[in-house]
């Protein structure tokens, strides 16, 4: 089990131990595949991290969130940027995650602006436990009332390893958060109310199969806690932040990094999330991911911020790219929307 890490390496340190792995590099990878260098397509997806404030300290967080992130958090003014950027650009759905994004002051007046945009989907990237918060006690049903998709992190149908990842009682918060959901009518049959689980290994090694993992996952919540869901997404462990620290420290730095090299499928690249994503900080700066986000690896575009985005200087951008990527093309390939191959 993956064991907490108190600070992660800075961004300059990750940076330099990814570029150093004895494997063959993620753009050799495309290169050797006759893969073009990755650009940008339509816009269809903001998401916005507003903050690293958050309720959990999970280990393997590539965000590196907690309750001590109190400063980085994303304020009105970035809002209403971004507001302008989604009336301009009309894109499919707008993203909302942190840390816990519910933990923004500005949340849910963020997400009833969206609406009037026309924006079709709103997620709400939720940690499960922050909707038993005192001070949180109305948050399922507001987004019951919005109509917004949740998108829950829940490592696994086991007390234990759920436990291990993201801190002591998480599951039992999360079972319970669960149920509160469904009462609601998440997850259920004809409600329109879209529940989404999110799992992610709980050490060095690739997820199993999606479509493997939902069946099993919606079998043992259905039989032991009468949970339904929509569907599963997994994700593989990305080589940054938290995890590259528990990498490092247990010795599986370079057994990882080749099991990822080892498994690049070309299949995976045409569904990356980079393709039709635009990442935007709690400080407005602008990122291909979530992933470049964390590691500080801006647009490749002479506009950096929300603050002077600009259609044409944005549109078919060439995409950032470092050793990570090979996560998200691993295997069955790993994005925020699940499998991309």
């Amino acid at each position: 089990m993956i064991k907490p890490t108190p600070s992660p390496l800075n961004v300059s340190q990750q940076l330099a131990v990814l570029s150093s792995a004895p494997i063959e590099a993620f753009t050799a990878h495309l290169a050797n595949h006759d893969v073009p260098q990755l650009h940008t397509g339509n816009l269809e997806i903001l998401q916005h991290n507003v903050g690293k404030l958050c309720n959990q300290t999970c280990s393997h967080c590539h965000v590196d969130a907690g309750p001590d992130k109190t400063e980085e958090n994303m304020e009105w003014a970035t809002f209403e940027a971004c507001f302008q950027v989604a009336e301009q650009c009309q894109p499919r759905i707008v993203d909302l995650t942190g840390g816990a994004p519910e933990l923004n002051p500005h949340f849910r007046d963020a997400v009833k602006k969206f609406k009037t945009l026309g924006v079709e989907e709103i997620i709400d990237r939720c940690n499960l436990s922050v909707l038993l918060l005192a001070s949180q006690k109305d948050l399922a049903e507001f987004l019951a009332e919005n109509g917004v998709h949740i998108v829950a992190s829940l490592p696994a149908v086991n007390e234990q390893q759920t436990d291990a990842q993201r801190g002591s009682g998480v599951f039992d918060k999360s079972i319970k958060a669960l149920q509160r959901l469904n009462e609601l009518g998440y997850g259920r049959a004809g409600s329109g109310l879209q529940l989404t689980l999110m799992s992610n290994p709980s050490g060095a090694f690739l997820p199993p199969p999606q479509s493997t993992a939902e069946q099993r996952f919606k079998r043992l919540l259905r039989d032991r806690y009468n949970i339904e869901f929509t569907r599963l997404i997994e994700l593989t462990n990305m080589p940054i932040a938290r995890f590259l620290d528990y990498l490092i420290d247990s010795n599986n730095y370079e057994r990882y990094m080749q099991k990822l090299s080892s498994a690049f499928n070309p299949g995976a690249v045409d569904g990356l999330m980079c393709k039709n994503t635009l990442s935007i900080g709690w400080d407005g700066k602008m990122y291909d991911c979530d992933f470049n986000q964390m590691l500080e690896l801006p647009v490749q575009a002479s506009c950096k911020t929300i603050f002077e985005f600009s259609n044409e200087l944005m549109d078919n951008r060439e995409i950032a790219l470092a050793n990570h990527c090979l996560g998200c093309t691993a295997g069955q390939g790993s994005s925020c929307g699940g499998a991309t191959a």
